[in-house]
């Protein structure tokens, strides 16, 4: 039985979704949450739910692309418990748009929140393991990262993003070792969220989507956070630097 008995966790981009997932996930097995995303309001909902099973959690609103939102979102988290063990940095965007028509503002947005955000999550969080010598952040990158990954046309600023993210967790496992501090990836493929909302509307790109896929259905937000929790977990406890596919089968199709 994998326990966050104690655990503090930060998960971003928490108020549907993987996020949502993730955060009740931590919760029951254990771990004080902390609910974080641009609506403090929908936290609230996920904080509730957490609360009638009994779990323990709060709302932070946070903008990822503004570091004095971090900065009060980890001061939340330390503020209520003292201290934070675990970071889910999963807050990210996107949005198809082809490249020949694609805006500065929009490569620049998506990169912000998807890259930008994780590293200063990252950074805000690394500076209290650090203290205490121990600690715990897991990315949540995307099978669209480039190398053994996929392309996908319209996403060159979202595959750039996630190809980042990877990079990073393997720098990050480097130098945060040395502090006790484990970090890793998780790369997920087609998962039945919101944020996949167009591909499910659309009869031919879902059709073609799962026709990539040898397991022919889309991934549950709780399954990735199955994922999340062991790498979380002590049970991972020599685990670092490392990127985790989950994606039913895409890539090794």
């Amino acid at each position: 039985m994998l326990e966050l008995k104690d655990k503090v966790a930060i998960v971003t981009g928490a108020r549907r979704g993987m996020g949502k997932s993730h955060a009740l996930t931590l919760a029951k097995a254990g771990a004080k949450v902390v609910v974080a995303d641009i609506s403090k309001e929908d936290c609230e909902i996920v904080v509730e739910e957490i609360k009638k099973n009994k779990g323990e959690a709060i709302a932070v609103k946070c903008d990822v692309t503004k570091k004095e939102d971090i900065d009060n979102m980890v001061k939340a988290a330390v503020g209520k418990w003292g201290k934070v063990d675990i970071l889910v940095n999963n807050a990210g965007i996107c949005q198809f748009k082809p490249f020949l028509e694609l805006t500065e503002e929009e490569w620049d947005r998506t990169i912000n929140i998807n890259l930008r955000g994780y590293f200063l999550c990252a950074q805000a969080c690394a500076k209290e393991m650090a203290k205490q010598k121990a600690g715990v952040i897991v990315n949540i990158a995307s099978v669209a990262m480039g190398q053994v990954g996929v392309g996908i046309p319209a996403l060159a600023h979202y595959c750039a993003s996630k190809g980042g993210i990877v990079g990073m967790t393997e720098a990050l496992a480097l130098e945060l070792a040395p502090f006790n501090i484990r970090v890793n990836a998780i790369s997920p493929g087609a998962i039945d969220t919101p944020m996949t909302e167009a591909s499910k509307a659309d009869p031919k790109m879902m059709e073609a989507t799962l026709a990539r896929i040898p397991l022919r259905r889309m991934g549950r937000p709780e399954e990735v956070s199955n994922l999340v929790l062991f790498l979380a977990s002590d049970e991972s406890s020599y685990v670092t630097g490392s990127t985790v596919v989950i994606d039913g089968g895409w890539l090794a199709g």
